[in-house]
């Protein structure tokens, strides 16, 4: 077992290195429209050009899932560097079609430090013996928050969308540093003879990605269209409007960092609380007829769906010391954010915005139905 500074250094440094992710999404959601207006696109065109994001992020999910495992440190640290790279690249190019293919790009780098982030946590986890998964994953929140107003305050100030975008990735460079040479050590013995997930484990590992799944199409809901709902469905301001995402984003870190807390806290226990509290939020969020209302929905939401997901990532680091089990739920569970957009948009043909998001509160039966009967392997 590492020693109590090591121990700490691990998680601290993994910290630092989500944060570092955070800041560059946070940054970037703050510079979309300078991004539009340099580019002199619609926002169908912009909106196309951002699915390769996803196209990109998927396959090198996958990829990186094999590749990182017993190189977590080294590939973490090389897709940080990758990441940082791209950022630059962003604030110099004046093209659609470049975009597309930079975001592309940029989808590989964000989707390996992902996966290599995830790997890395959960061999953390099993080297120091200590809880990682929830406060490495409440950093990224806090950072997207930060980063964003400041990316807008930059603009403000006169900077360019390439200087911002260089100090953005300036931050992603340095906390990258922090992944070189983590000390996880070299792989236990029971690592070495464990070279494939072990039967019934791949089916589990989906389960649990579909179940992170029902969390994140909540979560790019919430970020794509609650300013949306306060401002044009509750006469909402834009400062008060802008708070939505907000609230819901530092519920996350506020929920996980009690989750870490409160370790007696189970993982049945939490898929109770995501699926009682998380749908119940979503839901009030939806059908307030006060912006403040909708604030506290979103809020709730927020809190109780929180530290769902970093358990989930951690069960299945226990579960399998190969790694694959844990690329797989990252992989999974990304595909609620692909498709996110598109079941908000189709559920709105039919109905208004707020019955809309209010819909989703159904994604937390699923959730109900594994604190009721939680998932085991079949052997």
């Amino acid at each position: 077992m590492l020693g109590s500074d090591v121990r700490n250094l691990v998680g601290w440094r993994l910290v630092t290195v989500c944060a570092g992710w955070g800041v560059f999404w946070g940054a970037w959601s703050g510079l979309l429209p300078a991004i539009k207006e340099q580019l002199g696109a619609s926002t169908a065109d912009l909106g196309l050009a951002l699915t390769a994001v996803s196209i990109g992020a998927i396959p090198a999910m996958m990829v990186t899932g094999r590749l990182a495992r017993g190189r977590e440190s080294l590939v973490l640290a090389l897709s940080m560097a990758g990441l940082a790279a791209v950022a630059v690249v962003l604030g110099f190019i004046s093209e659609p079609w470049v975009l597309a293919l930079a975001l592309l790009i940029l989808g590989v780098a964000s989707g390996s430090v992902d996966v290599a982030l995830n790997m890395a946590t959960a061999r953390g986890e099993r080297v120091t013996g200590r809880r990682l998964f929830q406060p490495v994953h409440a950093a990224f929140p806090v950072a997207v928050i930060v980063a964003a107003p400041a990316a807008g305050f930059a603009r403000d100030l006169g900077m360019s969308t390439p200087a911002v975008l260089t100090c953005a990735a300036a931050l992603v460079l340095a906390a990258g540093l922090a992944a070189v040479r983590l000390p996880l050590g070299p792989p236990t013995q029971q690592e070495d003879n464990e070279k494939k997930p072990r039967p019934g484990l791949w089916g589990i590992g989906v389960v649990l990605g579909l179940l992170g799944a029902c969390l994140l199409i909540v979560e790019n809901a919430v970020e794509q269209w609650s300013a949306i709902l306060l401002e044009d469905h509750l006469s909402a301001g834009p400062v008060l409007a802008a708070a939505a995402p907000a609230t819901y984003m530092a519920a996350l870190t506020t929920g996980r960092l009690i989750a870490q807390a409160l370790p007696t806290l189970t993982t049945r226990t939490l898929f109770l609380i995501a699926g009682l509290g998380g749908s119940s939020g979503i839901i009030l969020a939806g059908l307030a007829t006060t912006p403040w209302l909708s604030l506290t929905g979103f809020g709730l939401s927020g809190l109780a769906f929180a530290p769902l997901m970093p358990a989930i990532l951690s069960d299945a680091g226990t579960r399998d010391t190969t790694g694959a089990i844990v690329t797989t739920v990252s992989v999974v569970s990304y595909t609620g954010f692909v498709i996110s957009p598109l079941a908000v948009a189709a559920l709105t043909l039919g109905l208004p915005l707020p019955y809309a998001l209010a819909c989703l509160g159904v994604l937390g039966l699923p959730l109900l139905t594994v604190a009721i009967r939680p998932i085991t392997q079949r052997d």
